[in-house]
């Protein structure tokens, strides 16, 4: 185990795949990334719903719950699930994904199913999320699962205030808030803001990661996939982010959120060894 507890999210261990490609399928197997992280001291993993129903479907969650835990992998997010307020084709899709979502954390014993918006303009108003958002935590409240939000640069809720804002409003016991450090960055949030308007206790989860201080060409969706950097490569106030999480009641597990090409990149043990090794001097300090 590390000096602090460390979550490899989903994209950091999934290998050369992106979020443009067809499939979130990582081509390394459940076994081989479980034992880097474990030889690493990790003790976090994440899945992405691909994974999750191939695994789902194949009868074999049980068997990963076990290579989870002979690994010391204690803490498991899943993800990603959106379009969760929308009717029609894109709503059934949702509920599909949802289903994948709410078996797997049952069977992985899953900190928290990890939520998001489409990938589009700001909306001005939150009011039309308020009460899908609601809905969707009393269904995961019904298994006796967590949701975390994650507002994103690049998306409908795009900044973590607002993110806030709409957790507050939905008023549902087991949701709360996910912070990744990037998108802070990029949506041009300030710490003074974080810690004004985000109330103590709502953050249960935080993504590290760094970034240039201005995207590549100006756009955000392509710097966030094939951009990021490790932990203090980049402009991101990563010593300044970690002390408000800690001032707003989050100490760990930390998540290392690693999405580039860089990354992408490097033999998988090496780029797990990177991610490790610029993370925890931050969270040391």
């Amino acid at each position: 185990m590390t000096t602090h507890p460390l979550v490899a999210t989903s994209w950091t261990i999934l290998g050369d795949v992106t979020p443009l490609d067809p499939s979130w399928v990582s081509p390394h197997p459940h076994a081989e990334r479980i034992e880097i992280l474990a030889d690493l001291g990790w003790t976090g993993m994440g899945f992405t719903q691909d994974e999750l129903a191939l695994a789902r479907d194949a009868g074999i969650l049980k068997d990963l719950r076990r290579l989870l835990e002979a690994g010391g992998i204690t803490h498991v997010e899943v993800e990603f699930l959106t379009d969760w307020w929308c009717d029609g084709e894109a709503g059934d899709a949702s509920r599909r994904t949802l289903d994948v979502l709410l078996d797997a954390a049952d069977e992985l014993g899953a900190a928290f199913i990890k939520i998001g918006t489409a990938f589009q303009e700001p909306i001005p108003d939150l009011s039309p999320l308020v009460e899908p958002l609601r809905r969707l935590g009393e269904t995961a409240a019904g298994r006796g699962h967590r949701i975390v939000l994650e507002p994103a640069a690049v998306s409908m809720v795009e900044s973590i205030p607002r993110g806030s804002e709409l957790v507050t409003r939905a008023d549902v016991e087991n949701i709360g808030l996910l912070v990744d450090f990037w998108h802070v960055l990029r949506a041009g949030t300030t710490i003074e803001e974080l810690l004004t308007t985000v109330p103590r206790g709502q953050v249960w989860a935080v993504e590290i990661t760094d970034a240039d201080a201005e995207p590549a060409g100006g756009d955000l969706f392509a710097d966030t996939v094939h951009n990021r950097r490790y932990a203090g490569d980049g402009a991101v106030d990563v010593p300044g982010l970690v002390a408000a999480m800690r001032a707003l009641g989050f100490d760990g597990p930390w998540g290392v959120e690693i999405l580039s090409d860089e990354h992408r990149r490097l033999p998988l043990a090496d780029g797990m060894r990177r991610a490790r090794d610029t993370t925890l001097p931050f969270l040391d300090r």
